[in-house]
């Protein structure tokens, strides 16, 4: 070991155990599913000797996993996260309407939750029709430019929707609405019609109307969507069938809560 990399070791000595193991796990995203060891160093920021100590022991935990010359994120995680309330409750809660709403339009159908300024994504049903430009489960999209961040934001408190808003709204396509007060008049329009619509914002071809769910006090928590085709999503077709899933989908979480 080099005197650099003995000094880096000793800086990141301050860092907890699970500080670093967060830092490696931080590192993995839709794009990054496999990681060499120089990947996952360059990604996680910890020198390349913490890097290896450390995922080692995390391969033991079940937290990675490594099945040949990569790593990735490992199966006791998964079992784990079946247990966070946004699986086990919300995601059980709403699965039978997305399935309907997907049985009913025969086009990509996905669930969010906002996340800061973006919409995790933590249900997506695409059947025979898949659409690999949209972000997988456990990915996620902006807010501001999404049906589903939309479906949220048009309910938020001012707070959400003013940090929302005051972030970077970059142009993901010539048709992104970039300007605060642009998003502001669409998110002002939706509780009249009760369903967000997103036309070409995120992928040119790509359209999206997506409805809110709320929880047993009226709060918003989610929204849900449908996805495709610009030809074949058109808010005045699907819009009431998202509106009513959505709808059944609040009742259905609220009295599981």
């Amino acid at each position: 070991m080099s005197p650099a990399e003995r000094d880096s070791d000793r800086a990141q000595g301050s860092l907890s155990g699970l500080d670093r193991a967060a830092a490696i796990l931080g590192a993995f995203d839709a794009e990054h599913r496999e990681l060499t060891l120089a990947a996952l160093v360059d990604r996680c920021g910890l020198p390349r000797s913490t890097t290896h100590r450390t995922a080692d022991r995390m391969i033991r935990l079940g937290w990675l996993d490594k099945p040949r010359d990569r790593y990735r994120i490992g199966n006791r995680l998964f079992e784990l996260s079946g247990l966070a309330p946004i699986r086990h409750e919300l995601r059980e809660s709403v699965l039978p309407f997305l399935q309907d709403l997907h049985n009913a339009t025969r086009t990509t159908v996905q669930l969010g939750v906002l996340k800061g300024t973006q919409v995790l994504v933590v249900e997506k049903i695409t059947g025979h029709r898949p659409m690999p430009m949209l972000s997988q489960v456990g990915g996620s999209v902006p807010a501001y430019c999404s049906a589903l961040g939309r479906a949220i934001l048009a309910y938020s408190d001012t707070g959400t929707v003013e940090a929302v808003l005051g972030a970077d709204l970059p142009a993901r396509t010539p048709r992104t609405l970039t300007s605060p007060v642009a998003v502001m008049r669409e998110l002002t329009a939706i509780p009249s019609r009760g369903w967000a619509v997103e036309r070409e914002e995120g992928n040119i071809g790509v359209s999206c109307v997506g409805a809110p769910i709320f929880g047993p006090l009226g709060e918003v928590v989610a929204a849900l969507s449908v996805t495709g085709p610009t030809g074949l999503v058109r808010a005045d077709r699907i819009g009431p069938a998202v509106r009513l899933a959505a709808a059944a989908a609040s009742r259905a979480y609220s009295h599981r809560r």
